[in-house]
């Protein structure tokens, strides 16, 4: 799988980052490290908690990532996701997590395939 097609596959926008980036080198360095970016597994532990302050931290970081790598589809529902913790629990939360959690396998399992791993 090629860089490009990895960004096809996780819903992201690979002009707009190599752009950023300015070289795609720099791009699947920066792609591959976000394997190993805690923040989706702090998301899960402080939704398991109850611990609504530092899930908004983790999706708010999730977010960042995102939008700087250019992961536009987890970029917007992290988004939403932030926008709704921001002030606590709200009757959306479960089914934007549910969203965020799709993306984020979604993501994962293109950047996997791109570094040749079976994805999980």
């Amino acid at each position: 799988m090629t860089l490009k097609e990895c960004y096809m596959a996780l819903g992201g926008d690979y002009d707009e980052v190599l752009a950023r980036l300015r070289s795609e080198k720099m791009v699947q360095k920066f792609v591959l490290k976000f394997l190993n970016d805690k923040s989706y597994e702090l998301l899960e532990t402080s939704m398991e908690t109850k611990n609504y302050e530092e899930a908004f931290r983790a999706a708010h970081t999730i977010k960042g990532v995102c939008q700087n790598l250019s992961f536009t589809k987890l970029y917007e529902s992290s988004s939403r996701l932030t926008e709704n913790l921001r002030s606590g629990y709200g009757e959306k939360t479960d089914s934007l997590v549910s969203q965020v959690a799709e993306d984020y396998k979604q993501t994962i399992t293109a950047i996997k395939e791109l570094q040749g791993e079976n994805p999980v």
